[in-house]
This record gives C-alpha cells, sequence and structure tokens, in this order.
C-alpha cells in the first residue's frame, strides 16, 4: 500500500509539472486558449465549407448535358454570378 502511494504522489507530482497544466493554471490562461481555439476552429470550417461548395457546385456545372439537373445548374450558377 505505501508503495503504490509514493508511485501515485510521484505520478501526481509530475502531471502538475506538464506543459499543459502549467501553461493554463489560471482561469483567464485557459480562457484565452479555449477563446483562439474556438476562433481557429470556426475559421477552419469556414474556410472548408467554402471549398466544398465550391467543388460542389463546379462539379454540377460539368453536368449540364442532363437535362433536369443541367437547368437547374444553370440557374444556380447565373444566381450566383449576379450576386458578385
Amino acid at each position: 500500500m505505501k508503495h503504490s502511494m509514493e508511485r501515485l504522489t510521484q505520478e501526481l507530482e509530475r502531471l502538475n509539472t506538464h506543459r499543459f497544466v502549467t501553461l493554463h493554471n489560471t482561469p483567464w490562461k485557459l480562457l484565452g486558449f479555449q477563446l483562439l481555439r474556438g476562433m481557429a476552429f470556426g475559421l477552419g470550417s469556414v474556410i472548408g465549407a467554402t471549398l466544398l461548395v465550391s467543388l460542389l457546385v463546379w462539379w454540377v456545372a460539368q453536368i449540364e448535358f442532363i437535362p433536369v439537373i443541367g437547368d437547374w445548374a444553370r440557374q444556380l450558377i447565373e444566381q450566383i454570378e449576379t450576386k458578385n
């Protein structure tokens, strides 16, 4: 029992000196880190969605030979171009 308590104490000391714990040892540092993390996630999501939608619109524009989808794609592209 004593040996396991010593090991637990050592692991706890090692955990408390870990870089992540020392960087986020105050609520303000943790809040700042989470804010930056959220902003990076949001920016990545917007960029990813933009690329995905752009590729999807381009792909749909390539299949104009199918009558129904081709007309829909043409109207979609015309609306996008008139917005810009």
